[in-house]
C-alpha cells in the first residue's frame, strides 16, 4: 500500500474532484454504465449527484483525498529505523501474550503513533473545513460553504462587503479550532484509555479486519485509477452523447488549446520550482542550525499556513505585500506560494533528519573533516532520496495553489489550476479534463523525478565515482 501512496498524494485535490465530477455528475460515467439497460434514462436525469445541498460529493473527495495524505505521514513514522525496530519487539511481546495481530498494533502501536499524528490530523481538519476551490468544483452551490462565501466576500469592492469577508475567515478560524478542541478532548477521555487496557485479545476478529484492510485499500486505489481514467478519456473526446459509454468521437483540441497557452504552464514550472527550492532550503537552514529548544515552539508558527484557513492567511500576505510593492507581482506569488510549501516539505524532511545517525559525524570529525565537508559529502549524500522527496511535495503543493495565485496575483498570473477551476464552472468537458490531467502530470513527473535522483547508488570498481 504504501508503494501507492506517491502516486495518490501526486494527484491535486481540483484534478482528483473534476474527475469526481466526470464520474458521479447525472451525465458522468457512473450512471452511463447502467443506462439506459438498468435506468432507463435515455438523457440525463435532473439530479444533484455533484454540487448536492448536503455537501456528499465534497465530503467524498474530500475523504478520497486526506486518507493517503495520512497513512503517508504515519508510513514516514513508522519507517524510521530504530522506531521500526522497537515497534516491532513491541508487537511481537503483545503477539506473545495472545493478542492477535490488529489487535496488537491498535494497543501497541497506535497509542504510540496518535500523538505524532495530531498535527497532520488538525491540518486536515483546517482543510476540510475552509478548502474554496474544491468546494467550488463539487460543493454545495446553494447555500455555498462558509470559505467559499467568505471567498466571494473579499473580492468584493466594497469595503463594508470585504471586511464582512474578514471576518467570515476569522469565523472560519475559530471553528476550526473548537471542533479541533473538542475532537482533543474527545480523544483524551478516559473511556478510550479503559479500551485500551482493558485485557482483550480480539483474536477471532483479527482475520475480519486485515480483510476489510485489503478491501478498503483496493477500492481507493481502484477509485484513482477510474478518475484519473475518467480525465484521460474526457481530454480527447469530441461528440459524446448520452448515455453512450464511449465518445463517439475523439479530438485533440483540447490538447492543442492547452499547448498554445505555454505561459500557463511556464508559469506553473517556474513557481513551482522556485518555491519548492526556496522551502526546501529554508527547511534544511531550519533543521540544521535552529537549536532545539526553540524548534517545539517556532514549528508551530511554521505550520500555521497549513494549519489556518487559506482565506485568512492569504489576506495577511496580501497586506504585506501590499507594503512591500510585490502585490499582482510575481515576486509576491513566489513569496506566497513559498510559505504554503514550508510545512509540507517540513514535515515530509523532519522524519529523515530525526533518525539520521549521529555516528557519522563524529566519524567525519575523526578523519579531520569540518562540517562543511560532512553535509556535502556525507549527509546530505545520504539524505538525498528525502531530499528531493521534499522538493517534489514543495512542487506539487505549489502546483495546487488557488486562493494565493488569484488574491496576491489580483488575476495577472494563470496557472494550470486556476484555468482548471475556471473551466469546471463551465461546458467545456474536453478542455477542464486536459488541465485536470495536466494538473497531476506535472507534480507526477515531480515525484518520478525525484524517485530517480533518490535511488541507489553503488560504488563503480576502477572508476573512484558513484553510479
Amino acid at each position: 500500500m504504501v508503494r501507492v501512496l506517491g502516486p495518490m498524494l501526486a494527484t491535486p485535490h481540483t484534478a482528483f474532484a473534476i474527475g469526481m465530477v466526470f464520474l458521479l455528475a447525472p451525465s458522468g460515467w457512473l450512471l452511463r454504465l447502467f443506462s439506459p439497460w438498468a435506468t432507463g434514462f435515455s438523457a440525463p436525469p435532473p439530479w444533484s449527484t455533484t454540487q448536492d445541498p448536503w455537501g456528499l460529493g465534497l465530503i467524498a473527495v474530500l475523504v478520497a483525498k486526506e486518507v493517503p495524505f495520512l497513512l503517508w505521514v504515519a508510513a514516514s513514522q513508522l519507517r524510521r529505523t530504530e522506531e521500526a525496530q522497537r515497534l516491532a519487539q513491541d508487537l511481537q511481546v503483545a503477539r506473545s501474550m495472545g493478542y492477535a495481530a490488529g489487535t496488537a498494533w491498535w494497543r501497541v502501536v497506535w497509542p504510540q503513533l496518535w500523538p505524532r499524528l495530531r498535527w497532520p490530523m488538525l491540518a486536515v481538519l483546517a482543510y476540510s473545513m475552509t478548502v474554496v476551490d474544491l468546494a467550488l468544483v463539487i460543493g454545495p452551490g446553494s447555500p455555498p460553504t462558509l470559505a467559499v462565501l467568505a471567498w466571494g466576500w473579499l473580492l468584493d469592492a466594497d469595503l463594508a462587503t470585504n471586511t464582512q469577508g474578514a471576518a467570515a475567515a476569522w469565523l472560519l478560524a475559530l471553528a476550526v479550532a473548537i471542533v479541533a478542541s473538542l475532537c482533543w478532548c474527545f480523544a483524551s477521555l478516559s473511556a478510550w484509555s479503559r479500551r485500551r487496557t482493558s485485557g482483550r485479545r480480539g483474536a477471532l476478529r483479527a482475520p475480519r479486519r486485515v480483510a476489510h484492510t485489503s478491501r478498503g485499500s483496493a477500492l481507493l486505489v481502484g477509485l484513482y485509477l477510474v478518475v484519473m481514467l475518467a480525465l484521460a478519456v474526457g481530454s480527447v473526446s469530441g461528440v459524446w452523447t448520452f448515455p453512450a459509454l464511449v465518445p463517439q468521437t475523439f479530438s485533440f483540441d483540447a490538447w492543442r488549446s492547452v499547448a498554445a497557452s505555454a505561459t500557463t504552464t511556464t508559469t506553473t514550472l517556474t513557481l513551482g520550482l522556485a518555491s519548492g527550492v526556496s522551502a526546501l532550503l529554508w527547511s534544511v537552514a531550519w533543521l540544521e542550525t535552529a537549536p532545539r529548544h526553540w524548534d517545539a515552539l517556532l514549528r508551530r508558527v511554521a505550520y500555521l499556513p497549513m494549519l489556518l484557513p487559506s482565506v485568512l492567511w492569504v489576506i495577511g500576505v496580501h497586506a504585506t505585500t501590499l507594503r512591500l510593492g510585490m502585490d499582482a507581482r510575481w515576486v509576491g506569488l513566489w513569496l506566497a506560494h513559498t510559505l504554503a510549501c514550508v510545512p509540507y516539505v517540513l514535515i515530509s524532511l523532519s522524519p529523515a533528519y530525526s533518525s539520521f545517525d549521529p555516528r557519522y559525524r563524529f566519524i567525519t570529525a575523526t578523519l579531520g573533516r569540518g562540517r562543511a565537508a560532512f553535509l556535502w559529502q556525507v549527509k546530505w549524500p545520504l539524505l538525498r532520496a528525502s531530499l528531493a522527496s521534499a522538493l517534489a511535495v514543495g512542487f506539487a503543493v505549489s502546483v495546487a495553489q488557488y486562493l494565493p495565485t488569484l488574491f496576491i496575483g489580483a488575476g495577472r498570473f494563470a496557472t494550470v489550476t486556476t484555468e482548471a477551476v475556471t473551466l469546471a464552472s463551465g461546458a467545456q468537458r474536453s478542455l477542464t479534463s486536459a488541465y485536470a490531467w495536466l494538473q497531476w502530470l506535472l507534480p507526477a513527473l515531480g515525484f518520478s523525478l525525484a524517485t530517480w535522483a533518490g535511488r541507489p547508488r553503488h560504488f563503480r570498481p576502477g572508476t573512484g565515482a558513484l553510479g
